[in-house]
């Protein structure tokens, strides 16, 4: 039977319209979690979520990477990647928003003592002229379980 290690959440903003900050091909941090692995039996595993809204003035198709990253600095390692293709529906001038959810998991990590950390990054693989902005809300939520 699966036993919870911990869980956490990492809320960059809670609302609507309360940063605004343009995507760039440079992945940008979003959030950032540390999760207990004290106590955990075999097969450790994480689950995770992250939400982020953007918003855009023009009617392009934005290719939006999401990555999911184990550790931190140099020695991280990608474990999960999404690309969404943001769809600016409204008219020029006219905002659009979209909200991008992904979901996965970490199987099996090695586990570097009694912690495990992760981070969530964003990006557009392309220098696009009319970039969509990030405006919240902007979350990133995990939990960590063994047997």
């Amino acid at each position: 039977m699966a036993k919870l290690l911990d869980a956490n959440t990492s809320q960059n903003i809670s609302f609507s319209d309360g940063i605004s900050i343009p995507l760039t091909t440079t992945p940008q941090l979003f959030g950032t979690l540390g999760l207990s692995t004290v106590g955990a039996g075999e097969n450790i595993r994480t689950q995770f979520t992250a939400t982020v809204a953007l918003s855009s003035l023009a009617t392009v198709a934005v290719p939006v990477v999401i990555s999911i990253y184990r550790g931190v600095g140099p020695q991280r390692v990608l474990i999960y990647s999404a690309t969404e293709t943001a769809v600016a529906t409204g008219l020029l001038q006219v905002a659009s928003r979209s909200i991008i959810t992904v979901t996965g998991s970490d199987y099996r990590p090695p586990v570097p003592g009694s912690f495990l950390v992760y981070q969530a990054f964003i990006s557009i693989p392309n220098g696009i002229a009319l970039a969509p902005t990030r405006t919240g809300p902007e979350s990133f939520n995990a939990a960590v379980y063994s047997d």
